[in-house]
């Protein structure tokens, strides 16, 4: 029986170096969602405001988007040695620039810092007309 365990067991998952990637940040009114990845976009480690306990209206502030990326900031320079960033800033919220800056206490190097907010072509439907 010993053999046959020790001939299913699996090999230790080797520890995959990405010294450079990407930090994508999603910046709204009520989260901040904190991503990095590789080059190819594959997420090595995610974190969020709400993820790191904040609730309610404090999921919005710049506060909890500065301890969501150093969060996240910890995990990927853990694991996977991630030491250069671009960074991809999407929304309006007040943690896009609490995120960025969170990366200074990890050493983590900001290549570049490219704004892909969505902007609308035309906006909405507009209301029907009034009667009268």
């Amino acid at each position: 029986m010993a053999d046959k365990q020790s001939t299913t067991s699996r090999s230790k998952k080797q520890r995959r170096s990405v010294p450079a990637g990407q930090l994508h940040i999603q910046a709204t009114f009520n989260n901040t969602i904190i991503s990095f990845t590789d080059k190819k976009g594959n997420v090595l480690a995610q974190s969020s405001a709400g993820a790191t306990g904040f609730r309610g209206s404090k999921k919005g502030t710049a506060y909890a988007a500065q301890v969501a990326a150093e969060k996240a900031a910890e995990a990927a320079k853990g694991q996977y040695g991630l030491s250069a960033v671009d960074v991809f800033v999407k929304g309006v919220g007040l943690g896009r620039d609490a995120a960025i800056r969170a990366m200074n206490t990890f050493d983590i190097t900001i290549d570049s810092i490219k704004e892909v907010t969505g902007v609308p072509h035309g906006g909405v439907r507009p209301r029907k007309a009034r009667r009268g």
